[in-house]
């Protein structure tokens, strides 16, 4: 890591980067109590909306209120024209490796990815080679994210294709910075990110089997215990669909149908926010009483379309994600716009040998992990945290990869002394249908204690509200 990160604010020798021009200027005639007070009413708003998550395995229980910083982060339209591109194109990749990893493995064949990485993988779903999706497509919603460290260089760090969360915050966090700062919304031309619920039902609904006309599309929710609760709500309100779950669903004639005051109704799309494992008794977890039976026998016959498709997360384990630029160049043509970060997959020897002796100094992550959980941070741990790392990676080496420690981007954050900076990442919210698009934006996560680099709200971080300039 260099000493100084990449603040996207200020340059080193103190000038104001472009993007922030103006935005530096309101802020240093504005009184830092201002600031706090925009900062209560912001928790005050978020309260009263009831934007909260669970943290799995608190044990002080219940709802928390998730950070929000009342600081944008704000990002250039040409900076914004590589990301968007960027994230399309890989998106895009994705989907296509998922088709050829369930139907003729041409990039297996041809050595571009380790057979035993995909068939030996946990979210290889055997049940799924040789189904094809309507319009091929197995990721509509992808959340990416994106860490940065320079001027001009952008990274992912990870691809969430299963079931990505955070777009409620995204756009709430709009919604409330225009409720606070009317007058910074006036000044800036800041894209606006409201559209995309309508964007997401599109997306939905061209994604529906080819017998339905005018389909009926559905958000289906593992219910009010589950950690993204809130967001499951929330886009089904926006979409203006119905939120389901597994006991108002079921399955007759091959077809799928909702339970209504009204009888019966057929259902087309089903925005699943249940993980493969718990979607259908009949077909995999028997003790599962989130899914629906027969679920997964109406969904190989075509009845109805899941999105995203069952067996995606075989794209977004960590162990695949080293791969994804070839997958860019195989199935594409094309160089990869965005970089990866340099991985080390734990199961090689020399990869591994290499990370037991400077385990201080990377990251490492469970294969399969996501959320901030199970991951070390070394130049952040204990030696007895790394001490017992250790011996988590001789257990099942397979379950680990590692990558440098970044020096991720700072933004200016709020912070009880004025302004500071925070390590932040971002994810922006990619939508596959009739084209790939991206609204203009997408949740920035800020790590709120001082030299922190886990931004997960989960572990302690915060949000911020992304402006992305139309000029």
């Amino acid at each position: 890591m260099p000493p100084t990160p990449f603040d996207e604010m200020t340059n080193p020798d103190g000038g104001i980067r472009s993007p922030y021009g103006l935005y530096s200027d309101w802020v240093n005639q504005t009184p830092l109590d201002t600031l706090r007070q925009k900062h209560a009413q912001a928790d005050v708003l978020f309260r009263r909306i009831g934007i909260t998550f669970a943290v799995y395995g608190d044990n002080q229980g219940g709802e928390r209120l998730i950070p929000f910083d009342v600081v944008p982060r704000i990002i250039s339209k040409k900076e914004w024209d590589i990301l968007s591109r960027g994230v399309c194109q890989r998106v895009d990749a994705l989907n296509r490796f998922i088709y050829d990893v369930y139907h003729d493995q041409e990039i297996l064949k041809a050595g571009k990815v380790p057979k035993a990485l995909v068939r030996n993988n946990g979210q290889f779903r055997k049940e799924m080679v040789g189904f094809t999706p309507p319009r091929n497509l197995y990721v509509q919603i992808a959340g990416i994210d994106i860490v940065r460290t320079a001027e001009n260089e952008f990274h992912v760090l990870e691809d969430n294709l299963r079931t990505p969360s955070g777009v409620s915050y995204m756009l709430e966090n709009r919604d409330v910075m225009t409720r606070l700062f009317p007058e910074l919304f006036n000044r800036h031309p800041v894209a606006p990110v409201n559209h995309y619920a309508q964007e997401l039902l599109k997306t939905l609904q061209y994604s529906a089997p080819n017998h339905a006309d005018n389909p009926t599309v559905v958000v289906l929710t593992p219910g009010q215990y589950n950690s993204a609760y809130f967001e499951h709500a929330f886009l089904a309100d926006e979409m203006g669909i119905e939120l389901v779950q597994g006991q108002d669903l079921f399955v007759e004639g091959g077809h799928v149908y909702m339970r209504t005051i009204a009888g019966p109704q057929r259902v087309d799309v089903i925005y699943r926010r249940i993980d493969d494992d718990f979607l259908d008794p009949l077909a995999f977890r028997k003790d599962s009483m989130l899914g629906v039976p027969g679920l997964f026998e109406a969904y190989r016959s075509g009845a109805v379309t899941l999105a995203n498709a069952i067996g995606t997360g075989i794209a977004d384990d960590k162990a695949i994600y080293d791969f994804v630029p070839g997958m860019i160049e195989f199935y594409l043509g094309e160089k990869p716009i965005l970089r990866n970060v340099p991985t080390y997959h734990l199961d090689d020897d020399d990869d591994r040998a290499y990370v037991l002796e400077h385990l201080a100094e990377l990251v490492v992550k469970e294969v399969h992990g996501s959320g901030g959980y199970g991951m070390l941070v070394g130049p952040r741990a204990s030696r007895q945290q790394i001490s017992d790392y250790r011996e988590r990676i001789l257990a099942d080496p397979a379950n680990f990869i590692a990558q440098p420690t970044l020096a991720l981007s700072t933004c200016p954050t709020f912070v009880d002394q004025g302004l500071a900076p925070r390590h932040v990442d971002l994810r922006p919210f990619v939508l596959a249908g009739k084209t790939t698009q991206v609204v203009p934006g997408g949740l920035t996560r800020v790590a709120l204690e001082k030299d922190s680099l886990v931004v997960n709200s989960s572990q302690g971080g915060g949000t911020k509200d992304t402006w992305v300039l139309e000029r």
